[in-house]
Parts: structure tokens; sequence; C-alpha cells
């Protein structure tokens, strides 16, 4: 395994926090790609904090690994998380408008511009996650504070209609500053579509949902739990590219629990747990804390993000059992690594600090899923927290 030192990242690479990457190509003002070559494709950052204006946009050359410089391209207040219909041709993002927290609709045009289409207050204060239902009748967020999901039907035109809320219920209280109510981080679905699977922090679970398409509107239904190591602290989870394994990330242990997923049944059993970081290593940083996970869609490779260290964690999948096994742990030449996200060739992998407003660019290896730093596709963005590939 191959650890980078986290000292002397934080020293000798602090000069390359602020680089700014100039590609070949221009964004228009209004978030619009002008003259881009083919082969580029947009970029969308979701982001937060008092220097940001809304989602910012750039391009993104796949065969070069480069990012063009980012330009604001729809204002909105903290938008946190986006997400894209499998279309392409919509984006929706949780954020702060004139009617409060809500969700934001856009149409993403041809040049990737964003267009707004409507937006819904959620009416239980602002969303941590959001995600689109397969068949893009309707999307959920997860409300942290609130204890809640929020369901919102979607028309043809990808109008946002009126909001249907789902109250957890409890907390594990092992750990009492963050686990004394629920605190549901993360929505999303199974690869069929038949159930909504939303990680709870606070309750130490896994909350499942069972999908309604029957009637006129979309809903959901409670189906039970998946529950989670004690004081693990569930944050983001994915399935395996064939859908037999949840890689679950627990933000407070810092380590992934694999489940076997029955989809006939709706229910999972743990396998295994792995760290993402080593207990000398989380020892040396008192506010370590894991943000994001991701599966490579050749589906061999699993990486996860650590905040503090500041660095993406590499795992190697098992073929047949869905164990991981840890294969480096990259810095990500940035500062609190909220979001990472891979390309959709699976060569790249962008890293977000949220607090260097920077967005960095690895190859990865294609033999062994490490990643290798690409100096020059460093690009300043403030307090990016969401990384979204166009189509």
């Amino acid at each position: 395994m191959k650890q980078s030192d986290h000292k002397q990242r934080r020293n000798g690479e602090a000069s390359g926090l602020f680089l700014v990457a100039i590609c070949g190509f221009m964004l228009t003002g209004t978030g619009g790609l002008e003259g881009a070559p083919e082969g580029v494709v947009p970029v969308y950052f979701g982001t937060g904090g008092n220097e940001t204006k809304g989602i910012y946009r750039a391009g993104f050359d796949l065969a070069k690994g480069k990012l063009s410089a980012a330009v604001l391209a729809a204002e909105i207040g903290a938008p946190g998380f986006l997400a894209r219909n499998a279309a392409g041709d919509r984006l929706y993002a949780v954020g702060t408008s004139p009617g409060g927290p809500g969700v934001a609709g856009y149409r993403i045009e041809p040049d990737g511009a964003l267009t707004p289409i409507n937006t819904s207050a959620i009416g239980d204060g602002g969303a941590a996650h959001v995600a689109i239902h397969p068949s893009g009748r309707f999307l959920l967020t997860a409300q942290y504070g609130g204890g809640s999901v929020a369901l919102f039907p979607l028309d043809a035109e990808g109008r946002l209609g009126p909001v249907q809320l789902f109250r957890h219920e409890g907390g594990s209280g092992i750990v009492p500053t963050r686990q004394e109510k629920p605190h549901p981080h993360w929505c999303g679905f199974s690869p069929d579509g038949a159930f909504a699977l939303v990680p709870d922090l606070g309750m130490d679970a896994i909350v499942v949902y069972r999908v309604d398409l029957s009637g006129a509107i979309p809903s959901v239904a409670w189906h039970g739990k998946i529950v989670a190591d004690p004081g693990a602290g569930p944050r983001h989870m994915r399935f395996s590219v064939d859908g037999k394994w949840i890689f679950l990330l627990n933000e407070l242990s810092l380590t992934v629990t694999t489940y076997g997923w029955d989809p006939s049944t709706g229910t999972a059993a743990k396998v295994a747990s792995v760290a993402a970081l080593s207990e000398e290593v989380k020892a040396k940083e008192a506010t370590n804390s894991a943000a994001e996970i991701l599966v490579h869609p050749g589906g061999r490779f699993v990486y996860s993000s650590n905040r503090g260290h500041d660095s993406v964690t590499v795992y190697r999948v098992e073929p047949g059992t869905g164990h991981l096994s840890v294969v480096e742990v990259e810095p990500i030449r940035g500062a609190i690594p909220r979001n990472i996200n891979l390309d959709p060739s699976g060569k790249w992998l962008l890293a977000a600090g949220a607090d260097s407003n920077t967005v960095s660019v690895f190859r990865i290896d294609e033999a062994t899923g490490e990643l290798v730093f690409q100096p020059k596709g460093v690009i300043n963005v403030p307090g990016p927290i969401c990384i979204l590939f166009g189509k």
C-alpha cells in the first residue's frame, strides 16, 4: 500500500493550491461553452460559503484531463449538491431561494448553459443531498438538520411539484454530539429503482423505502433499515456495478462497510468493514472525517475522500466477495475534499477542495486504480462541495 506523506503535502505542496489551468477554449459569461473542441464535457460545481454566488461551470477535456476556467452558470444561494437526469437535459440543485431552502430545477441547453425551470421549498430546512429516480418521475432530498426525506414529483417538462415529507425517528446516541437524533445524509436508489436508500448518520442505519410508481403522483413507503456498525455514522453509499454489493461510507469511523444486497427483499447483510485511514494516521488529525465514496465504472476499484487528512483512499474490490483492500492514500493537493467524482470515461478523478477553493485532477491507473496527480489540472472554484459531469 502506498501512502503519501501528509506533512510534506501540507508544506511543500501548499504553493499549488491556487493554480488556475487555462485550456485552449473559453466559457461565456452565462456559462455556455463557446468554441469547445470535440471531447470536452461540461462540469458543474455546487458550492457553499460566503464568497460563492451559485453554480459554477467549466469544460473538461477528456483526452488531456484538463479543466477550463470556471464561470458562474446560475445564481442561487448555497447550491451544495447537484443531480442531473439520465437524458442529461435537466439539472437540479438544493439551495436557498426567495422561498427559503428548497430545490431549483434547470434546463441544460445544448451548449451546457442553465435555464431556470422552477423552484420548490422543502419546508424542513436545507438539504444535504439530492437524487433523481431512474424513471425521471421524481427526486428525493435528504435533510440532515431536519431529520427528513423530501419527495418532489417531476412533470414531463421537469417542473418540481408539491413536496412530500417523510420523517426519520430516533438516534443511536453513541456519539452524543452527532447522533442525538436522525441525520439523513444521502439518498439514492437500488439498481432496479424499486427501493430508495437513505444513510442516516444519527441512526447508524441505512433507511430503506419501497418506491411506488403506480399512482399519478409517485411516492415511497417505509420498508425497513440496514443496521450499521455502532457509532460509525453512515454518510454516503454506492452500489457495486453488478448491483450485488452496497459500499457504505461511515463518516465518524472513517470506514467503508460492504453489504450483500438482496433485491428481492430489499434487505442487506454485512460482509466486512475496512478502514480508510490507519489508526496511526487518524491519531495525528483530530478533525478527520469521511466525506464521499465512488465506484469505478469498471467495477474493480472504490474511492473515498478524507477531510482533515485531505486525501483520497483507493480500494481494490475482491471479485465475488465484495471485500475491499486499501491500495493507496493520495493527497488531493487542496483542503477539505467534501466531494470527489469520476469522469464518464473512468480515466480521471476530480477532487474538490472546499476550503482551498480548488478542484484538482488525477489520472487513474487502469491496472491498479492508483491516482496520478496532474499539476497543470488545478483550477479555482469558490467553495466547491459538489462535482457533477454533464452528459
